[in-house]
């Protein structure tokens, strides 16, 4: 079996290899998965949480699946409740608000929605948006519209990394950046 190429990053005083994933011919991107790496959630939510410090938040909200610890792990920091936008709409959520994005990892379509017991509690508050990596933006835009369609005060977002141009992202609270890999 080939060797993958990684890209080494060191965050939150913790270190990982990200393994190297062609997303399209000529571009790579270096993949974070924290699904069941309690040691990086648990350094990155404390290290967000400090710079989330003056930011007003009463509820965190993120979407599925990736990013759900970390949603967790601040929630936990924060002491502040968490809403996840789901990636499909199930009976049980009722009258839900609903967005497209387009996702870079698949290049398909995804949708996003809010349900509506989740869409009740969040109207009205203070809401910082929570994602592991930013990339197109496109997630990010559907969790701030959804929420904002809710009534819901979008006041920061937030994420473990950015990626792509740098500039793009300097409203967006992270704790790091990852480049793109072009052949």
């Amino acid at each position: 079996m080939d060797k993958r190429q990684t890209y080494a990053v060191d965050i939150a005083g913790v270190h990982r290899e990200l393994i190297l994933f062609e997303i399209k011919p000529g571009l790579r991107i270096a993949i974070l998965n924290i699904l069941g790496d309690t040691e990086l959630v648990q350094a990155c939510a404390k290290a967000l949480t400090m710079k989330l410090s003056q930011t007003k938040c009463d509820v965190l909200v993120t979407a599925e699946t990736k990013s759900i610890p970390l949603a967790y792990a601040l929630s936990v920091e924060m002491k502040k409740p968490y809403v996840i936008l789901r990636k499909s709409y199930k009976p049980y959520m009722g009258n839900s608000l609903h967005t497209e994005t387009l996702s870079i990892t698949t290049g398909e379509p995804q949708s996003l929605y809010l349900d509506e017991k989740d869409l009740e509690f969040i109207k009205g508050k203070n809401v910082v948006i929570v994602d592991d990596v930013i990339s197109t933006g496109s997630t990010l835009q559907g969790m701030r519209l959804l929420t904002q369609k809710a009534g819901a005060n979008v006041t920061a977002e937030a994420a473990i990394f950015t990626e792509g141009e740098r500039a793009k992202w300097s409203d967006v609270i992270s704790l790091g950046h990852l480049p793109v890999f072009t052949d």
